[in-house]
C-alpha cells in the first residue's frame, strides 16, 4: 500500500499549523528533560485548560458531573487527566496513556570524587542506551535533591546559556588502537561513564585533601545549600544540554533529546485539552519507567490509574467493584508510544514494506516485542479496522511499522499492561530516528498528524 507524503496535501492555512504546533512542542521537549518537569509542565497546562486536582472532589465529598475535567499526580513523576463524558464510566473509557521518562544517566547514591586533581562523579545509565554515544557531548544537570527537613531543592545545570556543561571524556584517537578493536558494546563500560564537573581547587586550607572535590562541594553548599551526603536522598539526570532545533535545511524535522516518548506524550496532553463535551469519559496517562520495564510506584504496572479510576467513579456515583472492573474492559486505548523510522544509512535493519517513514503521518504498529512477537500485545484486528475508519473519515495520514526485521531485535511498550484488563489496546505515534540517542530526529508532519489522530480518537471512538 503506496501511502502519500503529508506535505503535498497542506494548504498554507494548514502548513502553518503544523510548524506552529512543532514550535511549541520544542518549548516542551526543550523545557521538559526529566519525568519530573514534563509532570509540572502537564499539570500547568491542564490548569490553564480547566482541570481541578481530582483532590479537592475527594476531600469536599462533591461530585462529578459530565464535562468536569480533573487531574491527579503520582509522586510527582507522572499523571492522570480525565474529562467525564456525558455516558457512564461504566461504559468504557477513550484512553491515551504515553511516558514521559526517557534513557538517560543517573547520577549514583555517593557519587562525588577526586582522581588526580579532578573532580567526577560515578554514574548508573537508565534504560537502553548505546554507552559509546554518550562522551565527549556537553551534558546539564537535572533533578531533585531531598532534604532530610522536608526541603526539596530543585537543581538544573547547563540550560542557561551563562551555565557550564559537564561531560564524559573519551580516549583521545591517537591512543585508541586497543580501544577501536573492541565491540561497540564494550567500547565504553557502564563504570566508565564517570562525569567531569572541576578541575580547580578549593582556595585556603592547603592541608585538606582532596581540594578540587571540596571547590565543587563548596560550590555546591553555596548556590543549592546542599551536603555531600544529600546526594543520598537525590535524583539528579544527567541530560544532553541545550535546546531542540529545527533540523533540515527545509526545517522539516525536529533534533532534541527525549522524543522517546515526550514527542507521543505533549500530543496527548493537547488532544485531551482540546477535545469538548465527549460522551465517553476520557483519559490521558502521562507515566514513568517505561524504558526500565514500567515497574515501581510511578510506572505504568503500579495500581494508580486504577486507583484513579475507582476515584473517579466514586465521585461520579457509579463506583463499585464490578462497576470498575467493566470500565476498564470496555475501554480503547492508544499506547502513544514511538516506532522506528525507515533511515537510508541502515536500510538492512528495516523491511520496506512494514516500516514507517518520515512525512507520512502517524504510524499503527499493531505488536511490538521481539523476535517472535514476545512481550507483544498484538492488537486485535476488529479494533484495528474501527481506528482505520476514524483516521480515514478524518483525512489523518497513517501507516503501518514494525520494530525493525523479525530477527534483529524488538522492544516494548505500555500496551501489554492495559490490554491486561481486557480492554482494546494497540501502539500509535510518531516515526523516529536515532531513537535512543542523545539527540533523536521527528518529522514535524507526523507529529501534526499524530496530534489530529488522537483527537479523532477521543472524540469518536
Amino acid at each position: 500500500m503506496k501511502r502519500d507524503i503529508c506535505w503535498n496535501k497542506y494548504d498554507a492555512k494548514e502548513e502553518k499549523k503544523v510548524y506552529d504546533f512543532a514550535d511549541d512542542y520544542k518549548t516542551f521537549i526543550t523545557e521538559c528533560k526529566t519525568e519530573r518537569e514534563a509532570c509540572r509542565f502537564a499539570v500547568n497546562v491542564a490548569k490553564e485548560n480547566g482541570f481541578k486536582d481530582i483532590d479537592e472532589y475527594i476531600k469536599s465529598g462533591k461530585k462529578l458531573k459530565a464535562g468536569d475535567k480533573v487531574y491527579a499526580v503520582n509522586r510527582g513523576k507522572a499523571l492522570v487527566l480525565f474529562v467525564v463524558g456525558s455516558e457512564p464510566v461504566e461504559n468504557g473509557m477513550n484512553i491515551l496513556g504515553a511516558h514521559i521518562d526517557s534513557p538517560r544517566i543517573d547520577l549514583k547514591q555517593n557519587p562525588i570524587y577526586e582522581d588526580e586533581g579532578l573532580a567526577l562523579l560515578e554514574t548508573h545509565y537508565y534504560g537502553g542506551i548505546k554507552k559509546y554515544q554518550w562522551v565527549a557531548t556537553p551534558l546539564a544537570l537535572h533533578g531533585v535533591v531531598a532534604l532530610k527537613s522536608g526541603e526539596v531543592k530543585d537543581i538544573v545545570v547547563g540550560e542557561d546559556p551563562a551555565d557550564p556543561v559537564v561531560g564524559i571524556s573519551d580516549l583521545l584517537i591517537h591512543l585508541a588502537a586497543e580501544q577501536m578493536e573492541k565491540k561497540a558494546a564494550k567500547v565504553v563500560e557502564g563504570e566508565d561513564l564517570n562525569i567531569l564537573v572541576g578541575s580547580r581547587p578549593v582556595s585556603g586550607n592547603k592541608e585538606e585533601k582532596e581540594l578540587v572535590k571540596a571547590n565543587i562541594l563548596a560550590i555546591l553548599k553555596d548556590k543549592y545549600g546542599i551536603e555531600e551526603e544529600d546526594f543520598v536522598s537525590a535524583e539528579i539526570e544527567a541530560v544532553p544540554a541545550g535546546a531542540a532545533r529545527d533540523y533540515g535545511l527545509d526545517r522539516s524535522m525536529i533534533i532534541g533529546y527525549g522524543h522517546d516518548d515526550r514527542v507521543c506524550a505533549y500530543p496527548s496532553l493537547r488532544a485531551i485539552c482540546d477535545v469538548k463535551k465527549p460522551k465517553r469519559t476520557l483519559a490521558c496517562i502521562l507515566v514513568d519507567k517505561e524504558e526500565i520495564g514500567s515497574v515501581g510506584a510511578t510506572g505504568m504496572q503500579s495500581r494508580f490509574f486504577e486507583n484513579m479510576v475507582a476515584e473517579l467513579m466514586d465521585r461520579t456515583g457509579e463506583f463499585s467493584e464490578l462497576s470498575l472492573r467493566r470500565a476498564m474492559t470496555n475501554s480503547y486505548m492508544l499506547s502513544s508510544d514511538v516506532s522506528s523510522a525507515f533511515d537510508p544509512n541502515y536500510a538492512a535493519a528495516s523491511e520496506k514494506k512494514n516500516v514507517a517513514y518520515f512525512g507520512k503521518g502517524l504510524v499503527f504498529l499493531k505488536y511490538t516485542g521481539s523476535r517472535g512477537k514476545s512481550g507483544s500485545n498484538d492488537a486485535n484486528a476488529e479494533y484495528i479496522a474501527k481506528l482505520r475508519k476514524i483516521m480515514d473519515d478524518n483525512k489523518i495520514s497513517f501507516q503501518t511499522g514494525e520494530l525493525g526485521k523479525v530477527d534483529l531485535g524488538g522492544g516494548g511498550t505500555i500496551a501489554y499492561i492495559l490490554a491486561n484488563y481486557g480492554m482494546e489496546v494497540i501502539d500509535l505515534g510518531v516515526p523516529v530516528q536515532n531513537m535512543h540517542a542523545p539527540y533523536e530526529v521527528i518529522s514535524k508532519a507526523d507529529l501534526y498528524e499524530t496530534y489530529k489522530g488522537y483527537m479523532a480518537f477521543l472524540k469518536e471512538a
